[in-house]
């Protein structure tokens, strides 16, 4: 979101970025001016208390007969976009909406920033696709509202999916969402959940649902602030490759992602220099082969251009980064139940099918011949090396921040009502 912040700064708007206390200072860093709205959501602690292994209704209690949580429709320890963790999505519906309130927004989130709203009066208020306290603010200001979706569009997907079931069932969105919008004098329609239009910063070929408004937008990546160590910028001597884990498997203490002992195990007699993105509690005992240099922190945006390939989850901004650069990508999607949703599998898919880049398997059936295996195809096959470089170039064409921006104040002009 950085990069669009600052385009529509650079444009001459006004621009206010409302996130929990515990971002304020990462909101300072990258220059724009902040608030702090609602509770801090200490998430690894919030985690550390959710049982993981079921979904939850909005009342806190398991639905009845929920299946195993491993994803249906798997082939050879991979998975499908369309798999659903319990084979409905209501269920899977439900469950998103549940964790999302219980974890990232408590009601002070809410009036918080419906009261910062109606102070400061946005014209445009720009969300995640998660971000409901700014599309209830959006309603009851009568500003237009877009998401930003740096993945798949879960919650268009899902709503989608279970269209006929909403009204006869049930809205799990609308029975979370409407006393609050009635508690501030508005009242509850799906541009609250779906936005007016969704700025979508994926390429073309990563499947998105049909219904939303898409406004196509490069994905710049943006690593924040960090100091990168000289010897990311010299020439390495072997064929450089970049090992990941993501941030989510190493801050938010989800289970289900690839073991290290298989990650540097996989690289251990391969003629490469590895770029191990671990640190000390993701290494454990693991013993690091003479060949692999771990480091806890390291911007993409200057490592990966010195690489000739990349392994990693399956994240939605580390494959931005790999993209950008032209480098091949083996992707290990996790098992933990809702990993599709920040879109490994449809970016492995993707990636495969363009042919630049391998969809080893899901973490749960990884050994270290599968990746060895699916390291030396991107590294032994040119082929890989050239799609990846396309890839890089149908990227670059993609309309920048900057120049969507027109198009922002058109739409905002479009949608936005009269305000109170």
């Amino acid at each position: 979101m950085a990069p669009l912040a600052w385009a529509l700064r650079t444009a001459g708007h006004e621009v206010c970025v409302a996130g929990p206390p515990d971002i304020a200072d990462d909101i300072a860093q990258i220059g724009l001016s902040g608030v702090s709205i609602g509770e801090p959501v200490s998430l690894r602690g919030k985690m550390a208390e959710v049982p993981l292994e079921a979904p939850m209704k909005l009342d806190g209690t398991a639905p009845a007969d929920v299946g195993p949580c491993d994803p249906r429709g798997r082939r050879e320890g991979r998975s499908v976009q369309s798999d659903y963790g319990w084979g409905d999505p209501y269920i899977e519906l439900e469950d998103v909406i549940a964790g999302v309130s219980a974890v990232f927004f408590s009601p002070s989130a809410f009036d918080d920033l419906v009261d910062f709203a109606r102070l400061w009066r946005p014209e445009l208020v720009i969300t995640d696709t998660s971000g409901f306290p700014g599309g209830v603010a959006a309603q009851v200001v009568g500003a237009a509202h877009a998401r930003l979706t740096l993945s798949v569009d879960r919650m268009a997907q899902l709503r989608s999916a279970c269209r006929d079931r909403l009204d006869s069932v049930g809205d799990p969105a609308r029975t979370w969402l409407a006393p609050i919008l009635e508690r501030h004098g508005s009242e509850f329609d799906e541009t609250v959940v779906l936005g007016h239009w969704t700025i979508c910063a994926t390429p073309p070929w990563i499947w998105q649902p049909q219904g939303p408004h898409y406004v196509p937008m490069r994905n710049v990546p943006f690593n924040g602030p960090a100091k990168t160590p000289r010897w990311v910028y010299e020439r390495p001597e072997r064929r450089r490759v970049c090992i990941s884990q993501g941030i989510s498997h190493r801050d938010a203490t989800i289970s289900g992602g690839s073991s290290s002992h298989d990650l540097l195990g996989a690289v251990a007699d391969l003629d490469v220099e590895v770029i191990a993105t671990l640190n000390a509690e993701q290494i454990g005992s693991a013993k690091l082969p003479d060949n692999v240099r771990a480091i806890d922190f390291v911007p993409f945006t200057e490592l990966l251009p010195t690489c000739a390939a990349i392994i990693h989850e399956g994240g939605a901004g580390t494959c931005a980064s790999a993209l950008e650069h032209g480098v091949p990508q083996v992707i290990v999607p996790g098992d933990f139940k809702t990993e599709k949703w920040w879109a490994p599998v449809v970016i492995a898919d993707g990636l495969e099918s363009r042919g630049a880049g391998v969809y080893a398997c899901n973490a749960g059936a990884l050994t270290a011949d599968v990746l060895r295996d699916s390291l030396k195809r991107v590294l032994e096959d040119p082929s890989y090396a050239r799609n990846a470089a396309q890839l890089r170039t149908e990227v670059r064409a993609m309309p920048s921040p900057n120049e969507i921006v027109p198009t922002l104040e058109k739409l905002t002009a479009e949608y936005r009502g009269s305000r109170p």
